[in-house]
C-alpha cells in the first residue's frame, strides 16, 4: 500500500541540520512516529516527500526552511519586562514558555535576560533552518473512519482518547 490521503502512516526518522548535527530522532526513543497523512499533522515539505511511498522505502528528504517551519519574523522577538513572569523567580536562557503568539497559542524561547528585560522569541526553535530527514517507512494501513473524523492517529504510537 502507498501512502495516500488518510492512511495510518508509521516512520523512523532521524532529523538533521545543516551542519549535520542531529536534532531528533525515532531510533533512540525505539517508537516510530506515527501520524495521519494528508491532515497537515507533520511538516508540509515532509508529507510531499512522503506521499506515494510504501513499506520498505528508505530515502533522504532535504526540506527548505519555507516548507518545514518557515521562516524567521523578526517582529516574533521582543523585549518584555521580568513582571511578565509572574511566580518565577529564576529566568534563564533557553527556558521555554506556552503564550499566545500571533498566530495563537504557541511557545516562546528566552533568547536574552538583561536585568529586568527579558528578550523572547515566539518563532518555532527550527524556524529559517533547511531540514534533512533520514526516512524509514515502517507501515501503512487504511486509516479508521474515526481516526479520519478526529484527524489524527489512534492506538499505539497515536493518540489515546
Amino acid at each position: 500500500m502507498q501512502i495516500s490521503n488518510n492512511t495510518a502512516v508509521s516512520i523512523h526518522y532521524t532529523l538533521t541540520n545543516d551542519a549535520g548535527e542531529v536534532i531528533d530522532s525515532s531510533i533512540q526513543s525505539g517508537e516510530p512516529l506515527v501520524y495521519l497523512h494528508g491532515q497537515s499533522n507533520i511538516i508540509s515539505g515532509l508529507e510531499r516527500a512522503l506521499h506515494g511511498r510504501k513499506v520498505g522505502d528508505k530515502f533522504t528528504a532535504n526540506i527548505p526552511a519555507s516548507d518545514a517551519y518557515g521562516h524567521v519574523f523578526e517582529d516574533r522577538v521582543q523585549v518584555i519586562s521580568r513582571e511578565m513572569f509572574d511566580g518565577i523567580d529564576n529566568i534563564e536562557v533557553g527556558m521555554q514558555f506556552h503564550a499566545d503568539v500571533s498566530e495563537g497559542p504557541g511557545i516562546v524561547t528566552v533568547v536574552a535576560v538583561d536585568g529586568d528585560n527579558v528578550t523572547i522569541d515566539g518563532n518555532h526553535p527550527l524556524a529559517g533552518m533547511p531540514l534533512t530527514f533520514e526516512i524509514e517507512v515502517i507501515d501503512v494501513r487504511p486509516a479508521s473512519e474515526e481516526e479520519i473524523e478526529h484527524g489524527h492517529i489512534h492506538g499505539a504510537g497515536g493518540h489515546h482518547h
